[in-house]
């Protein structure tokens, strides 16, 4: 079997590799950082900052193409757990930790920039404030959007863990907290780990339900949207409030 195909490297493929220290001073990632600044970066180049040296027949440029290739960019990277990160070789508890906390810090630096009582125009403005904070998660939540008359986001609760379905989601815990600020509107909003954000059976029945409730209790619902990584799906826009 090829010495590729089990993932080691030959001598020659070694002898191919170039070390940090070949590579000319001022192309280094810290040096061109100076130079270029922050957004003139790949993200490999940022990435190897953070890990700041390689491993044994990887410089640490290999070991930052290594992990975006492994985890399928940062995204994936960002859902990574500690232990598949240490899973990587070159990459031990204290690397792991450091990832983990350059894209923590990146989240919460959005998060805080949004949480500025954001305004909901569209489903595409809940979903891309949603995914900041559903997008990871490797469980399913249940999330609350509590709005005001002019569509601006007022509270955010997390009001389930665990799979969404009629039996455990109590439809009157959604309107008694509505009830409770006063909203005039509300978006009920919930992941699907898996990464497919098509709605189910069950989530169509949910999302009837809680619209009829809204109606009698003359609060707004908005919109129900699914997440997925990346991607979501408006229950509005599918015609089904």
């Amino acid at each position: 079997m090829d010495d590729r195909a089990n993932g080691r490297l030959s001598k020659a493929d070694e002898g191919y590799r170039v070390r940090i220290c070949d590579i000319p001073e001022g192309e280094r990632p810290r040096e061109r950082f100076q130079r270029v600044g922050p957004s003139g970066m790949s993200q490999r180049e940022l990435l190897a900052i953070i890990l700041r040296s390689g491993t044994a027949g990887l410089n640490v440029l290999d070991l930052a193409d290594r992990l975006l290739r492994q985890f399928n960019g940062l995204y994936g990277l960002a859902r990574a757990s500690l232990d598949e990160l240490k899973a990587v070789h070159g990459i031990g508890l204290v690397k792991a930790i450091e990832i983990q906390t350059a894209l923590e810090l990146g989240r919460r630096m959005m998060l805080a920039e949004r949480d500025a009582q954001p305004v909901v125009r569209s489903p595409d403005d809940a979903a891309q404030l949603l995914m900041l904070r559903m997008g990871t998660l490797q469980h399913e939540e249940v999330h609350l959007l509590l709005l005001d008359t002019r569509n601006r986001v007022t509270d955010w609760r997390v009001m389930y863990r665990g799979t969404l379905n009629a039996a455990n989601m109590r439809i009157a815990e959604l309107f008694r907290e509505a009830v409770r600020a006063n909203s005039a509107a509300i978006i009920v909003a919930h992941n699907h780990p898996s990464g497919d954000p098509t709605p189910s059976a069950e989530d169509i029945a949910v999302t009837r339900s809680i619209a009829q409730a809204g109606k009698l209790l003359d609060v707004d619902v908005l919109d129900h949207i699914v997440i997925a990584h990346n991607r979501y799906v408006s229950l509005k826009e599918r015609g089904l409030l």
